[in-house]
């Protein structure tokens, strides 16, 4: 799962990025109005953690860009902010939830995976595809109702393409929703191919069918047929 936090005091800001990247997130930040609008423009999210208050504007604009461009993004707002009329605008704007400072990081977890179970796999707490069990909150896989273990990364990359069914994604679009902006340092995608390969590998050695399937020259894509 990929976040955007969106929150221009440094320390909260820093916090927030260790807490959620130890919780197994892919995480990025921006400081402004500005970088996060940039950000939202050039890549997609799962869910982006919003302050209201931003140096250069209101970030409420960056939930009604979000919406404008149909964004599958969840949106949690976090702010001191404590007017009524702020929280119910974000509400009514698209945000999903609103969590006012100071706060307790559990509560953020808790709240986050809400949002993306929500948005993604319509409040499911287990993903079932033919022999497969996927829970995402608990970063867990069995196959026929034996565990598989896989590294974070094989998982989030099955748990990725698993939300895109029958969708054929690039291999650039899988990269850097997986790795971020780690991503676009690389010189190529080798490191995904040895990823999928595992993935697939540790699925089939357990009995599952082989979903995962290369689309040439494009990427991969989890067939359904």
């Amino acid at each position: 799962m990929k976040l955007l936090i969106v929150e221009d005091e440094p320390a909260l800001r820093t916090s927030l990025v260790e807490y959620l990247r130890q919780d197994g997130y892919v995480v990025e930040a921006a400081d402004s109005y500005a970088q996060a609008h940039e950000k939202i423009k050039l890549y997609q999210y799962d869910c982006v953690l919003l302050d209201l208050t931003l140096p250069d504007g209101n970030g409420l604009d960056v939930v009604r860009t979000l919406q404008a461009d149909r964004s599958p993004a969840g949106v949690l707002i976090i702010s001191a902010r404590g007017a009524i009329d702020d929280k119910v605008l974000g509400l009514e704007l698209g945000a999903d939830d609103y969590l006012a400072k100071p706060f307790h990081l559990s509560e953020l977890s808790a709240r986050l995976k809400a949002i993306i179970r929500r948005r993604q796999f319509q409040g499911q707490r287990q993903l079932l595809f033919q022999e497969l069990t996927v829970f995402p909150d608990q970063s867990r896989v069995l196959v026929n109702e034996e565990p598989v273990t896989l590294t974070r990364k094989e998982f989030d990359l099955l748990l990725y393409l698993l939300s895109h069914p029958g969708r054929v994604l690039t291999k650039e679009s899988i990269a850097e929703h997986v790795w971020g902006d780690a991503a676009d340092a690389a010189d190529s995608f080798d490191f995904l191919y040895t990823h999928l390969k595992n993935l697939r590998r540790k699925l089939q050695d357990k009995g599952a069918g082989d979903y995962i399937r290369s689309v040439y020259g494009v990427g991969y894509k989890f067939s359904t047929e």
